[in-house]
């Protein structure tokens, strides 16, 4: 059983960096043909998928977040980072770290396990 679990700061203060970590067990990031994503909920909308990295590494963003966005692992550790830079009261969501076959989907249903999810404020 393949379990996610997000953590990183629930306050971050405009014009700063969000950065979100997941930490996978149960199965590792390197395997053959899953993609790790970032998806994110902000209060009274759908889900928004913003970037994920593959099991070889490579990366692809959504263009709606203008270059914002990176996503790195840390394979020793089976994790992998979001970073968002230049935060705005926007980007205030519920942040979620999922595995799927694919990647760009902003439907739960594409995926096949989900990180619980972590509330993540922008605010002064």
């Amino acid at each position: 059983q393949v379990q996610l679990q997000e953590s990183g700061p629930g306050l971050v203060k405009p014009s700063q960096t969000l950065s979100l970590t997941c930490t996978v067990s149960g199965g590792s990031i390197t395997t053959n043909y899953y993609y790790w994503s970032w998806i994110r909920q902000p209060p009274g909308k759908g889900l928004e998928w913003m970037g994920a990295i593959a099991y070889s590494g490579s990366t692809t963003y959504s263009p709606s977040l203008k270059g914002r966005c990176s996503i790195s692992r840390d394979t020793s550790k089976n994790q992998f980072t979001l970073q968002l830079v230049s935060v705005t009261p926007e980007d205030t969501a519920v942040y979620y770290c999922a595995r799927g076959p694919r990647y760009g989907s902003s439907l739960k249903d594409e995926y096949d396990y989900w990180g619980q999810g972590t509330q993540v404020t922008v605010s002064s």
